[in-house]
């Protein structure tokens, strides 16, 4: 009766997550990322900090060998559920870390109320409605989400750049919706406007009709692009001629964009930003951190310095690791410890301590930034302020917050 229960997919699954584990035991990872699509150089990235991590634990935790079952995305949702389903269903993982994108981050939260005998560590996607609204119980995120990271920029741009006027550029999906807000929000309140709001489909190769409606009486335009999109538009504006001040949404800096072939990317020298890191921070966990990325893979092989994407992926596999490292290998039963140990985890992370709020979002520390030139010919960025204990409600009540709305096309509303 167990072989003939074995043999069916289901119960494979429930076997794989839910039994208590055996000393010397494989403990089965499933790992996602954007390793095709336009966002492959960020899942690339993030492959890279999921695989510095485990190096670093020797490639086992709790006395239990690591095995890695990796399944590609394509930042599509759809994508996202074919990817776990497979892992789950049919290579009978125990728990999975991913996905990286926003949109498949909310599909995820969906697809993980249907396999409560599994944990779902995010893996760097930054929708806030992932862990906000409806959280699944076995979705665990350890990076803070997009609106989160666009604390301190808006009020930087306003009062210390002096730009009141502001177009946009974002892509037209959840996380650009997000990251926005972050922005938005805190600019609006300092007495700036959004003119003009333009949202451009991921993949976007041409951008012509985009650059020639930018208009020209703006201080400054916000770009929340990134990928191939980002690097797509740069070379565009260039060759349009365009010269305006830039602000970059988190992922338009990001070491996939500063480390990209061509010119175009020197446009942005002197663009303010934020996120979760600052490429040239001097903090001592941070600068160890980064040696140890470069020294894991030639430098052709690696950007300068890890991405955002690659630091996410580093951070959600060590919170895994440390928790299953404390349960000496045992998750209990339906992972009911590893989830209690992920719940309570304080993980001194490299770019700063991150808790987890009762929603299973982390709350962290924020980074407010400018690219500069380093002398060699590359692009990195400097810290101008860093900013800590962000929650996911910015810091306001939860009712004040929720007036906001939720982030979208519209929301938030900015009329100066």
């Amino acid at each position: 009766m167990i072989r003939s229960l074995m043999t069916t997919v289901a119960a494979a699954a429930l076997l794989a997550t839910g039994a208590q584990a055996q000393e010397g035991q494989p403990l089965k990872i499933g790992f996602m990322a954007t390793l095709e699509g336009t966002y492959t150089v960020l899942g690339e990235d993030g492959q890279r900090g999921y695989q510095l991590a485990l190096k670093q634990h020797n490639e086992e935790a709790g006395g239990r060998p690591i095995e890695t079952t990796v399944a590609s995305t394509d930042a599509s949702p759809d994508s996202a559920v074919r990817a776990a389903r497979k892992l789950i269903e049919q290579d009978g993982v125990d728990f999975i870390i991913g996905p990286l994108s926003g949109s498949e981050g909310i599909a995820i939260r969906d697809l993980a109320k249907n396999y409560p005998n599994v944990t779902f560590i995010n893996g760097a996607s930054g929708a806030q409605e992932t862990t906000y609204v409806d959280p699944a119980e076995n979705l665990f995120r350890f990076n803070m989400d997009g609106a989160q990271w666009g604390v301190g920029l808006g009020d930087y741009v306003a009062n210390e750049k002096g730009w009141k006027y502001v177009a946009s550029v974002a892509e037209d999906y959840s996380f650009a919706y997000t990251n926005f807000l972050g922005f938005a929000h805190e600019f609006c309140e300092a007495g700036g406007e959004i003119v003009e709001r333009f949202w451009v489909p991921l993949g976007t190769k041409d951008f012509a009709s985009v650059i020639a409606a930018l208009p020209d009486d703006v201080d400054a335009i916000y770009l929340g692009l990134g990928g191939g999109d980002a690097v797509n538009f740069l070379n565009q504006y260039q060759q349009a001629g365009g010269e305006a001040n830039l602000i970059g949404g988190t992922i338009m800096v990001d070491g996939t964009v500063l480390n990209s072939k061509g010119n175009a990317k020197q446009a942005l020298i002197g663009t303010p930003a934020s996120g979760p890191q600052a490429d040239t921070w001097d903090d001592p966990k941070w600068q160890e951190y980064v040696k140890a990325y470069q020294d894991n893979w030639p430098a052709d092989q690696r950007f300068a310095s890890p991405s955002l994407l690659g630091t996410a992926y580093y951070n959600a596999t060590n919170a895994a690791l440390q928790c299953v490292d404390q349960l000496n290998g045992d998750l209990g039963e339906g992972q009911g410890a590893f989830r209690e140990c992920l719940s309570n985890l304080e993980l001194d992370a490299p770019n700063g301590k991150i808790t987890l709020d009762e929603n299973r979002q982390a709350i962290g520390s924020n980074f407010v930034i400018e690219v500069v030139d380093t002398g060699d010919g590359g692009l990195a960025t400097k810290l101008v302020k860093k900013v800590d204990g962000i929650t996911q409600t910015l810091g306001m009540d939860k009712a004040d917050f929720d007036a906001i709305g939720r982030p979208g096309r519209d929301v938030p509303e900015c009329a100066g």
